[in-house]
């Protein structure tokens, strides 16, 4: 019973980030159902997309500041209560101003709040289980994004697109109640509360593999938010087929792919790094390195069997990458800040990420969707290029003088 209830907590964040995830994945999924009936353009539609990453990226530093100093239990719970809501109501959304505000803003806005104070709540809480407790919580992305597509392609076709927002907004609220049933309140860490923001910012600016390992991710983000936007149309554009069949084949392979890399690499890493913590950011380049040529092939291959056996290898790099992107950030980071650290690198990163949307909607006419996505290979190699000079040049100082300045699990 005991060891029940000591899980209980990150079970439940995994259903929290499962409707983080599916909720920003359900317009990708009804995009072309949105787009008939509202008649959108291809840049608009980007738009739109891209505007819930602008405010992602631009509330979630706030989100780390505040989840070193207050409950995280109780931010956890308020933010997923409101960017629930925000979905619900997108089904009522009639034009492009109403989905950027709703769609955009709201719910991107609300789900900033999220993980900063999810992940450093999970490794203060399990910090002897630190790589596997994350892992297990990163292993809701792969799962909310396939469900979403299966779940919401089928509701849009059977009952309209606006059904799929209403079910998941409702869904939400629901898991948001029981987090606060079930998840005791929480205080923060000793000393949190009295670092100033300037302390904080002092920690982690003057540490190059930070800004390093926030560029790769970056490069991640920018790869992963094209391919959840755009790789559903890709499907049913080039292969004929329905909304939910290619919404769910554009999804299942590479997220059954991470699953089994966040699972492997979390494993191997937490097994390298007893010897070595340096083997966390060589997990991480290898695995961008090795996944370019199959982001590539997913873009130009005209075989339906060869893109989803593409997206599968895709998928198991990008989880095996996943599986440290926190873990190797707090080798460098103190654990008082570790929040604020978290919201930064994500803020850095959705910016970057957030105009990738956009920038295949207006390349899409001119060069087809297939080479669009194949060129987002060059990113990754740009952001496994970045983690391996923090290996060669910065990592040993960097680490050192975290360890230093605060002894962690």
């Amino acid at each position: 019973m005991k060891t029940t209830l000591k899980w209980e907590p990150v079970i439940l964040l995994f259903f929290a980030f499962f409707v983080n995830q599916a909720d920003r994945q359900i317009f990708s999924v009804v995009l072309p159902l949105i787009k008939t009936d509202l008649q959108l353009s291809d840049a608009q539609l980007g738009l739109i997309a891209s505007a819930l990453i602008w405010a992602y990226g631009l509330f979630v530093p706030v989100a780390g500041f505040l989840g070193d100093r207050f409950s995280r239990r109780n931010i956890i719970g308020i933010c997923l209560l409101f960017w629930s809501s925000a979905t619900l109501f997108t089904g009522l959304c009639h034009t492009v101003v109403q989905l950027v505000l709703l769609r955009g803003i709201a719910t991107g806005g609300g789900e900033a709040f999220y993980a900063p104070a999810a992940n450093a709540y999970i490794s203060e809480r399990y910090r002897d289980h630190r790589s596997f407790a994350l892992s297990l919580h990163q292993s809701a992305v792969y799962f909310g994004i396939i469900l979403s597509g299966l779940i919401a392609g089928k509701v849009a076709e059977l009952y309209g697109w606006r059904h799929a927002f209403y079910s998941f907004g409702a869904f939400g609220i629901l898991i948001a109640a029981y987090i606060f049933i079930r998840i005791p309140k929480d205080q923060p860490v000793p000393g949190q509360a009295n670092t100033s923001i300037i302390e904080t910012l002092r920690g982690i600016v003057r540490k190059p593999t930070v800004y390093l390992l926030t560029l790769a991710f970056g490069c991640m983000v920018f790869v992963n938010v094209g391919y959840l936007m755009w790789m559903p149309t890709l499907i049913i554009e080039k292969f004929h087929v329905g909304i939910s069949t290619g919404s769910f084949q554009s999804m299942l392979y590479h997220h059954i792919g991470a699953f089994l890399g966040v699972v492997i690499g979390g494993v191997l890493t937490d097994y390298l790094a007893r010897r070595n913590t340096k083997w966390r950011l060589i997990t991480q380049a290898l695995s961008l390195l090795m996944g370019a040529p199959f982001i590539y092939m997913a873009g130009v291959s005209e075989s339906a069997n060869t893109t989803y056996t593409a997206l599968f290898f895709f998928g198991i790099f990008r989880g095996v990458y996943d599986a440290n992107i926190f873990a190797s950030l707090f080798e460098v980071v103190a654990r008082e800040i570790r929040s604020s650290a978290s919201g930064l690198m994500l803020m850095m990163a959705f910016l970057v990420g957030s105009f990738s949307p956009w920038l295949m909607g207006i390349v899409k006419p001119l060069w087809g969707l297939s080479h669009s996505f194949s060129l987002l290979s060059i990113v990754y190699l740009l952001g496994a290029s970045s983690i391996f000079v923090a290996i060669i040049f910065f990592f040993r100082k960097d680490s050192v003088k975290t360890q230093q300045a605060v002894s962690y699990s």
